[in-house]
């Protein structure tokens, strides 16, 4: 691959839900102290695999935007910006595509030392490097955002997830490029001890003979390792463009508020590439596409459906529990998805209601085999 290349349709939707998430982290952080317990946080996103800043047809890398849609932030003036306050790392190993970036951030912002927010480029290795400039910056302590968007080998030690995870209100977004569940072989069995924090962890997926369920037991593999790092809660989802290849992505956070954050920034990605966000634990029911989130639908979405069925496989719950599940292990739902689901399936005679009178959040519900 050379310096630049083009922009595949999964990441321009992979950057469209990377904006509307930043539109609602950046003000939640910095005008707040609600979520984070700090009264002036100081906030640093990291973008560990930050690339040359542009495509081939012109479009920018995530660097690029992620800066521009900060300085003209709608609530910019309310988020009292300054470098002590805010500070953006972007690390690239390659030479020439850190070069790039370079001359495409300064040839867009002018003089980066002027600019209201810090902005750091750093040439070196996500994996080895990230510990050390967070440590340089004085960001541990503080929110911190870790973007790891490799799109190919995925090779940061658990070491560092794990320290963002015990830090105080901090997240993680990590991608796997299309072609990574294919490519075990590739991979030194010592880096991938170091990745998922032993072999006991990742040999079940490497050992899975279905190829078509490799991606699936991978996916759960990183997940897990993201909640043995110390993540309360773990999303992991594919992104399914119309053309070209899917892309796999896992969210880590701490925080209620980042959970369903996340999930309306996924409901707000317009389909008009075709893409829709897939839950790896469905294995049939594919979703009707991109809703708003308060959109009314005459029938809930198949795989909806399929999850609210598997969350019942363990045992009765009340419907509130199940929009619990629905927020916490699911890719995109949320609770408020729940009651409208059970009542469909109710009337469809695939779950029973166990409490008497009308049918609430407070009803127990349960699959008619438990019944």
């Amino acid at each position: 691959m050379g310096v630049l290349w083009p922009l595949e349709p999964a990441t321009a939707a992979k950057h469209r839900l990377y904006q509307r998430y930043l539109d609602a982290w950046w003000p939640i952080l910095l005008q707040t102290s609600q979520r984070t317990g700090y009264s002036r946080p100081r906030v640093t996103l990291l973008d560990a695999f930050a690339g040359p800043g542009r495509y081939e047809g012109g479009e920018p890398g995530s660097p690029v935007f992620i800066l521009d849609r900060l300085l003209n932030h709608t609530a910019v003036d309310r988020m009292n910006l300054t470098p002590q306050r805010v500070r953006l790392v972007f690390i690239e190993k390659d030479r020439a595509r850190h070069e790039h970036l370079v001359s495409e951030l300064t040839g867009r912002f002018g003089d980066l030392s002027k600019l209201p927010v810090r902005v750091e480029v750093r040439r070196g290795e996500a994996g080895r490097d990230s510990i050390a400039v967070l440590t340089e910056l004085g960001a541990w302590g503080h929110p911190i955002l870790g973007i790891f968007d490799s799109w190919g080998s995925v090779n940061v030690p658990l070491e560092v997830t794990r320290r963002i995870a015990r830090n105080r209100s901090s997240e993680i977004i990590t991608t796997f490029g299309p072609n990574w569940f294919s490519r075990r072989e590739e991979l030194n069995a010592d880096v991938l001890d170091t990745v998922f924090g032993g072999r006991q962890h990742w040999v079940p997926a490497a050992d899975e003979a279905r190829p078509d369920e490799r991606w699936r037991a991978w996916l759960g593999t990183y997940r897990s390792a993201l909640r043995r790092a110390g993540f309360a809660y773990q999303l992991q989802f594919r992104l399914v463009p119309r053309t070209g290849q899917p892309l796999y992505l896992v969210f880590g956070t701490g925080s209620d508020a980042g959970l369903k954050a996340m999930k309306e920034a996924m409901w707000k990605v317009d389909d008009r590439d075709g893409e829709s966000f897939q839950d790896p634990r469905t294995r049939g029911a594919q979703p009707i596409g991109q809703l708003d989130l308060f959109q009314a639908f005459e029938t809930s979405d198949p795989e909806l459906l399929e999850l609210v069925a598997q969350r019942l496989t363990a045992g009765p719950a009340t419907v509130e529990a199940v929009g619990q599940w629905l927020l916490t292990e699911t890719s995109r739902w949320m609770p408020t998805h729940a009651l409208k689901t059970v009542r469909q399936m109710r009337q469809d005679g695939s779950i029973v209601v166990l409490s008497s009178g009308k049918l609430t959040t407070k009803s127990q519900v349960s699959l008619p085999a438990a019944a």
